[in-house]
């Protein structure tokens, strides 16, 4: 891979940076070469360089949710907050947890359960290519406020259900339903999701977050702050959403979601 070399004059070896990272990546069941790591790098900085709203208009932010993931929930739901405060042009897209894990090495329960919650993400998917973006955010509401009420695993029929449910709930079609069983929107949901998940790189989860042209995973939330709350936080993320070499801030979880 070479050196960089720095305005002082001063370099640095990539080599090692790019083994470690390298054998990082196969660990988890990824393969990357160096020009895809150094493209990936470059795409990050001239996106965060570009983060900075445009005066006198909305911020643009795009969230990609997979509808069955509690984190995209809760995410989702302090965007809300934070457009009764801040004008901010809020975009829901489709992503699919088992799109994201497919060449990961995960476990074999866990992979069973992303085979088996896949339907959503097909159903959310049809709905936003039959009816738009803004049916698919009242959807998505719909959907959540019944799978998300309490905190639970849900079986692959209480997602069938809500799904249904959400549809009729919103005006929509109740046929649509009928993409969790069908291939036919497999095609735009990878699209969807590769948008999302392409400018994060292959350490990304869900939900994905675009705002001003930086895209990052995250932030993942265990409740749903509200009021000057969500606020403080979304101009805390944008804040470092600015910075192009901001790359990670991370802790591990010890309880489960709270959706109250």
């Amino acid at each position: 891979m070479g050196r960089l070399a720095y305005e002082d004059g001063n370099s640095v070896d990539l080599d090692p940076w790019e083994k470690g990272t390298t054998a990082y990546w196969s660990a988890h069941g990824l393969v990357c070469t160096p020009a895809t790591s150094a493209e990936t790098n470059e795409a990050r900085r001239v996106a965060a360089s570009r983060a900075t709203a445009v005066p006198g208009h909305a911020i643009p932010v795009d969230l990609y949710v997979d509808p069955v993931c509690p984190y995209t929930w809760i995410a989702s739901r302090w965007l809300l907050e934070v457009e009764k405060q801040r004008d901010i042009d809020l975009r829901l897209h489709v992503m699919s947890l088992r799109m994201l894990n497919e060449d990961r090495v995960v476990d074999e329960a866990y992979r069973t359960n992303l085979n088996t919650s896949f339907g959503p993400s097909l159903v959310a998917t049809a709905v936003w290519v039959h009816h738009g973006p803004d049916a698919l955010r009242s959807w998505h509401t719909a959907f959540g406020s019944q799978i998300f009420d309490h905190w639970r695993y849900p079986d692959p029929e209480e997602y069938q259900a809500a799904a249904e449910h959400a549809l009729a709930a919103v005006g929509l079609p109740v046929g649509l339903a009928r993409a969790a069983w069908s291939e036919e929107y497999d095609e735009p949901l990878r699209r969807s999701h590769t948008e999302g998940a392409t400018s994060v790189g292959v350490d990304g989860g869900t939900p994905v977050m675009h705002i001003n042209g930086a895209a990052f995973f995250g932030p993942v939330l265990n409740a749903i702050p509200r009021g000057d709350d969500a606020v403080r936080l979304f101009d805390g993320v944008r804040l470092l959403a600015g910075c192009p070499d901001f790359y990670e801030l991370k802790r591990t979880r010890t309880a489960p979601p709270d959706f109250a």
